[in-house]
């Protein structure tokens, strides 16, 4: 005989409800006043009893905790949808544009983001191992391809994120705050690979060039071959002007 399904307690779905409705309403209120807001306030603004917080979140604490557990878990869904549309270093450069964006001004946030010893709880652990587990798999994709410095380390884009968050909010002005992340974070991009050039001393006086060499000798630029007559010096009249100018007078 196949038991019957459960039923739901009267008034499941609503406490659902109302649990979320206290949720959502804490992290507008927690980014907009901060940690120290009280839960009579967060009851106020989300247009129900303080009863009815107390029953979902005991304590300020608790419910701070389920505010930063949602916010990283939200970040986490969002690199999901960005991996699945985007090439691995716009991925990665991306997402960590949008965690500095959304943590701006929330130092709760950036210390879950820096494993902050302050939240040891099981809830908030679990989103902070999630959210540093994203972070590792985009870093490791934008190593694969190329477009990442192979000396990066998933501690370093956490740190890069917090201090991202804090250059943001503290600049009055948006734009520049945002343009000045990005030149931080162009720091972690893998150099070109370019071809090697000869080094020249420029402090050694010019000299002169044997047959076997290839190269100006003002600058190291490669010298175009000739099939016939004498072999050139310099790649053209300005590196010529330019060693003449340094020879010392007689």
């Amino acid at each position: 005989m196949t038991a019957a399904p459960l039923a739901v307690p009267p008034g499941r779905a609503d406490a659902r409800r109302n649990r979320e409705l206290v949720l959502r309403t804490a992290m507008r209120v927690f980014a907009e006043e901060g940690p120290e807001a009280s839960l009579g306030r967060i009851a106020q603004r989300a247009g129900v009893g303080a009863g009815t917080v107390y029953r979902h979140f005991p304590s300020k604490d608790i419910l701070l905790e389920a505010v930063l557990a949602e916010h990283l878990d939200a970040l986490v869904a969002a690199a999901d949808r960005r991996r699945a549309r985007a090439a691995p270093g716009e991925a990665l450069f991306g997402f960590l544009l949008e965690v500095i964006e959304k943590s701006a001004g929330r130092q709760h946030v950036c210390d879950a983001l820096t494993g902050d010893r302050g939240w040891p709880r099981a809830v908030l652990a679990a989103a902070v191992r999630r959210f540093h587990e994203t972070l590792e798999r985009l870093l490791r994709e934008g190593r694969q391809a190329g477009v990442v410095r192979a000396d990066v380390r998933v501690d370093d884009l956490s740190a890069l994120a917090v201090g991202g968050a804090t250059l943001r909010s503290a600049h009055r002005d948006h734009a520049r705050g945002a343009q000045l992340v990005r030149l931080l974070l162009d720091g972690l991009r893998a150099p070109p690979v370019t071809e090697p050039r000869p080094f020249r001393d420029p402090s050694s006086p010019p000299r002169h060039e044997t047959p076997a060499s290839r190269h100006c000798g003002e600058c190291g630029a490669p010298l175009p071959v000739r099939a016939t007559g004498r072999p050139p010096r310099y790649c053209g009249p300005t590196c010529r002007q330019r060693a003449h100018r340094r020879r010392p007078a007689r």
